[in-house]
């Protein structure tokens, strides 16, 4: 791949981070300051607490005390290890907790974006590739790359290199990669289903024959299923974290209620009692159907591997969540649909760049929204 596209790259998404930052450090000290009591603090420390928030108290939890688990009960067995293992290791360097996590995503979030491009690459031309990563860099929810103590950042960077090692023909590798990333989210099927798919259709469009290495994808969902059996010895339960969700305040519990998002349509159509709140789950419910609508249109630019891992890395939040809240960070996993649009609109550059202008403002406000400590995903 050219230098000069892997620097746009790499320059567009240092800037984000810098800018994303400022805006939720903003919007720290706006929330901060709502009590005239609070002391001033440093402006790196407003940053910080720009980037710490929701779910990052969880993740704050395990990396301090470890894991616990409560029937019935919100509990932290929810979120999966790799994310807090990794935050202990750093903190063993001298960031606290906090400054671990974001420092994590400062560094997986830029690099998932290089990485990203340099996949499209094999499988677009230069220019399309480019544009790809751009788009991933400017969507809206991408602001997860750019400093939020969240996993979101690590998993991506993980899966897409793991499909950049298949793509080159690095099998063991791929899977070795991929098998640490299906401990970071409670999404394996999704992952194995692609990489074996993929791996399969990479062999046929090369003439050649299948073996049983071939087969070897299916070991990707080694990290999951340590963390089941690590939940069986810890909790008597390796289906704790499925369990969890549906206790009071998360209310996820599987059934026709959450299946037939019921509660999307009260709280959206039917009697919407709050506009911010239905704006926002109507603004995450557009982006899952326009994921799943560029399913067919990837099986057609990029083949069925991507197809199928697309289809399952959306559909399985998708099904298991009551309103879609959430759902528009999880697409960043569904990082093939990027390189897809760009293929789409490439003889549409008008189009094409209102997109990107609206996703550059909207990554920003919502970097400040997140700061502030609004409830975005």
């Amino acid at each position: 791949m050219s230098r000069s596209a892997s620097r746009a790259i790499v320059l567009v998404s240092l800037v984000a981070v810098v800018v994303c930052s400022a805006a939720a450090g903003a919007g720290a000290w706006r929330y901060f300051h709502k009590d005239p009591n609070n002391p001033v603090v440093r402006l790196d420390e407003y940053v910080t607490m720009g980037w710490v928030a929701w779910d990052s108290s969880w993740y704050m939890r395990i990396a301090q005390e470890g894991y616990q688990f409560t029937p019935g009960q919100q509990s932290s067995v929810a979120f999966f290890p790799l994310y807090p293992l990794l935050i202990r290791a750093v903190q063993t360097l001298g960031p606290n907790v906090y400054q671990a996590g974001v420092l994590i995503t400062f560094l997986c979030g830029p690099l998932a974006l290089l990485l990203f491009t340099r996949w499209a690459r094999l499988l677009a031309d230069e220019p399309t590739a480019l544009q790809g990563g751009l788009s991933m860099a400017l969507y809206p929810f991408t602001f997860y790359f750019y400093g939020a103590m969240y996993s979101d950042a690590l998993f991506v960077l993980l899966v897409i290199a793991a499909f950049l090692l298949l793509e080159k023909g690095h099998l063991g590798p791929a899977v070795l990669v991929a098998a640490v990333a299906t401990a970071a989210r409670p999404v394996a099927p999704a992952v194995v289903l692609g990489l074996l798919v993929r791996r399969l259709e990479w062999k046929h469009a090369r003439g050649q024959k299948w073996g049983v290495v071939d087969f070897l994808p299916v070991l990707s969902g080694l990290g999951f299923g340590c963390y089941m059996l690590y939940l069986w010895h810890q909790f008597g339960d390796p289906f704790a974290f499925v369990k969890v969700q549906g206790a009071a305040g998360w209310d996820q519990q599987p059934g026709w209620h959450t299946w037939l998002k019921v509660s999307w349509f009260e709280r959206v159509i039917l009697s919407p009692g709050d506009k911010r709140e239905a704006f926002r789950l109507a603004a995450h419910a557009f982006f899952t159907f326009l994921a799943l609508a560029l399913v067919w249109p990837t099986r057609k630019l990029l083949g069925w591997g991507y197809a199928v891992y697309v289809l399952a890395i959306v559909g399985l939040p998708a099904w298991s969540t009551k309103d879609f809240m959430g759902m528009g960070r999880y697409l960043l996993s569904a990082f093939p649909v990027f390189l897809t649009g760009a293929m789409l609109l490439r003889e549409r550059p008008v189009l094409r760049r209102s997109a990107m202008a609206v996703g550059a403002v909207s990554v920003v406000v919502l970097s400040w929204a997140f700061g502030a400590d609004y409830y975005i995903s």
